[in-house]
């Protein structure tokens, strides 16, 4: 009678197996990862394959510390671990108990451990990296005199500022020998006195460019007093000496537009600057001259020429006030005057003389008022108009009403209203 296993049965069998082989339980494949998956778990799932074929692969978080970088796609790894089956599937998948970078894998590490290294003794630090100088006059170049780099850097070079002098130290930049050439060619460039280093050559793969991850050329760089630009490889491709270096160019060609100013920009800048400059002064001749024009004002205005003119025209204004207020004086007082002499015409003994009257005096020249005063046979001179007469008193006639009249005419002339 046949004998009949289940699936189970079956899959316990074959575990049996693998876990019973020495050889399956501690074997070392190479592959490159693919399908990797942190789990939250701690565990590390993912596909070893290469052209041929793949198997799963599983690290358990209790085997972590056999890793000693973090897995990604692509890349090639050495895994130590054990074969055995997963029952439930029915499929065997390695069990990972120690990865390790395989090829480039390996000089990947070295990387990490000396950019680790050198950023610990500050040779990264921002604090320690030299400006690149605007305007340079020479410009030195380590890389190999043959290739597409040096050409691309004399070619943007030369277009940009043909008065830039270009100084190459022709190096090694590939291979057992690359980096001590390099390393010389910094020294001898920062000694010769030029303004700006450019270190680099074209891209390649991780082991074309492992002169530039090398510790005497990240020293070298570190050291150097001149400015350098590292410019090695493609934009992707990043060296130790891109790390250390005062500034880091994708391309050798943007080195070089990087170290040599575009003098035609520069030209263009200059007629910027001249334009600007010329309106400023324009401006500036014309803002002094307004106050030039201001001053001069006010300096004529407070002249000593100015003010006598300024104090003459007003002594002229005064005089002339003076002059109308005088004439208006004048001009009062003569008709004051006018009244004056009209009133005093009226008094005039002359004219009263002309009018017929006469004016009598005794003999001894006192004036007579009164009748009173003259006695029968007294000389008397009577004043006329036009001469006097001696005459002799006859007798004397009492008038009694121009007597009463005139003793009235007396009393008025003593009243105090009239004396106001």
């Amino acid at each position: 009678m046949k004998e009949v296993y289940s699936v189970g049965a079956l899959n316990q069998y074959i575990k049996h197996l693998f876990t019973s082989d020495y050889a399956l339980n501690n074997i070392y494949v190479r592959g490159e990862v693919s399908n990797c998956k942190y789990h939250t778990s701690g565990h590390i799932y993912f596909t070893l394959k290469d052209k041929t074929s793949a198997v799963a692969c599983v690290m358990f978080a209790g085997s972590r510390g056999g890793l000693g970088f973090k897995m990604s796609e692509g890349q090639q790894v050495v895994v130590f671990g054990s074969i055995s089956v997963y029952e439930r599937d029915g499929r065997y998948q390695l069990y990972a108990r120690q990865i390790d970078l395989d090829g480039q894998g390996l000089l990947y590490q070295k990387y990490e451990a000396l950019k680790k290294e050198l950023e610990a003794r500050g040779y990264f630090d921002p604090a320690h990296k030299k400006p690149i100088p605007k305007y340079p006059k020479r410009v030195g170049i380590v890389t190999a005199k043959t290739g597409a780099a040096i050409q691309d850097i004399i070619n943007i070079s030369t277009r940009r500022n043909p008065f830039v002098q270009l100084v190459l130290y022709p190096a090694i930049v590939q291979g057992m020998e690359a980096a001590p050439t390099i390393v010389r060619g910094i020294k001898t460039l920062d000694a010769y006195g030029v303004d700006t280093i450019i270190v680099g050559r074209g891209g390649g793969s991780m082991e074309d460019l492992w002169a530039f991850n090398e510790a005497v050329v990240a020293r070298a760089v570190y050291e150097c007093q001149t400015p350098v630009i590292s410019a090695v490889g493609h934009e992707t491709d990043v060296t130790i000496a891109d790390f250390v270096a005062d500034m880091r160019a994708p391309t050798p060609s943007a080195a070089a537009e990087l170290a040599v100013p575009d003098v035609r920009e520069l030209f263009l800048r200059l007629s910027q600057y001249e334009d600007k400059l010329d309106a400023l002064l324009v401006g500036k001749v014309h803002l002094n001259r307004q106050y030039v024009d201001k001053y001069r004002l006010k300096l004529e205005h407070l002249s000593p020429e100015s003010q006598i003119r300024e104090k003459r025209m007003r002594l002229l204004d005064m005089e002339d006030i003076l002059s109308r207020l005088a004439a208006s004086a004048i001009e009062r007082k003569r008709h004051r005057v006018a009244l004056y002499a009209e009133r005093l015409s009226g008094r005039s003994p002359l004219e009263r003389l002309s009018a017929g009257y006469a004016f009598v005096t005794g003999a001894d020249g006192h004036l007579l008022r009164s009748v009173s005063q003259v006695t029968p046979g007294d000389t008397l001179m009577v004043s006329l108009a036009d001469g006097d007469v001696e005459a002799t008193a006859v007798k004397t006639i009492i008038n009694k009403d121009r007597a009463d009249a005139r003793m009235n005419q007396g009393v008025l002339e003593e009243s105090p209203d009239n004396k106001r």
